[in-house]
């Protein structure tokens, strides 16, 4: 598929709508204008493309006649419902992951009758007591997958390539979220998930932004977008200024606008192209007017795309990553 700067699907996530509403109505319950007037508002600030979260509204957990209903929202609103993104509802959780699966898999026949053309998984968990106390969650440890663990690199290994199998019979794109202390948080462990997974339709969502903001030590986020942007088929973006001095064991993060954080999104979003990126862009941003920010991040996009992407010919899942090109690290 060749796109412009100005047709690149560009997508605007939810994280600022909450689930429930001032009166405490939850939007899982609630009526298609409420649906409406949150489509509405992301119309008004410029987008034509929404990412539906979970976190506002799981699409897996209605029935037939309210998808239809959310569908109706979108379209009177002016949107294209493009994408659905699951999020710590991990396949492989030790207590909920069965559940999880189940509930991964109704949410992909929810996407496809939406016509939705992506479904975005990971397998970060719920956040935990500590860090839903904490101004920004990350900062406070959230929960491991034990990197040593063989039986469950394998379980989830065979679940991915089971929604993989069943997205692909819908007409879907599954992509992985990278999220740090997970299967999906190195570089390294994500090439190698999504390469022993093996199908065409299954890639990396290379949200590095949840690695950079981490108040730790980080792997350098250009080597890490060196080895997964090859893989991508789908891409969270965000930014954070960083700070680090190692000396005194000093790390911050806090959000900022895509053009002014640590990662230089220019070469980034360059190199991706080059790579045969052809995905959606999903602007987030966490804090003060989130969907404000998602708007000039867009707009930010769109200058920094090439003005053709001609169209290419994606590798297999399978096959090695090409050589990185030097634009990025100039």
């Amino acid at each position: 598929m060749s796109h412009t700067r100005e047709t690149w699907p560009i997508a605007a996530a939810m994280l600022q709508f909450p689930a429930v509403s001032r009166t405490g109505q939850r939007v899982q319950d609630a009526d298609g204008e409420t649906w409406s007037d949150a489509f509405t508002q992301i119309r008004e600030t410029g987008f034509d493309r929404v990412e539906i979260n979970d976190n506002w509204l799981r699409v897996g957990d209605l029935p037939p006649g309210r998808l239809d209903e959310l569908s109706d929202a979108g379209r009177a609103a002016g949107v294209v419902l493009g994408s659905v993104c699951v999020v710590r509802s991990s396949i492989i959780d030790p207590v909920d992951g069965l559940a999880n699966l189940a509930y991964s898999h109704r949410t992909l026949e929810a996407a496809a009758r939406l016509g939705a053309d992506v479904l975005s998984i990971g397998f970060h968990r719920p956040l935990t007591a500590e860090q839903r106390e904490r101004l920004w969650f990350w900062t406070a440890q959230g929960e491991i997958d034990e990197p040593d663990d063989v039986e469950n690199w394998q379980r989830a290994v065979d679940r991915v390539g089971e929604l993989g199998r069943h997205a692909a019979d819908l007409g879907l794109e599954l992509t992985l979220e990278m999220y740090e202390d997970t299967y999906l948080g190195t570089a390294a462990s994500s090439v190698r998930l999504v390469t022993e997974v093996g199908l065409d339709n299954v890639g990396l969502n290379p949200d590095v932004g949840n690695l950079v903001r981490l108040h730790r030590p980080i792997d350098d986020w250009v080597e890490t977008l060196h080895a997964t942007l090859p893989h991508a088929n789908y891409w969270h973006v965000k930014n954070y200024a960083r700070d680090e001095d190692p000396s005194t064991g000093l790390y911050t993060a806090v959000p900022t606008p895509l053009e002014l954080g640590v990662i230089n999104y220019r070469h980034a979003v360059r190199d991706a192209v080059a790579y045969g990126f052809r995905g959606t862009f999903v602007c987030e941003h966490y804090g003060g007017d989130g969907l404000g920010v998602a708007a000039m991040n867009r707009d930010y996009l769109r200058r920094v795309l090439p003005a053709e992407a001609p169209p290419v010919e994606r590798p297999t899942r399978a096959s090695s990553a090409p050589t990185a090109t030097e634009e990025m690290v100039s």
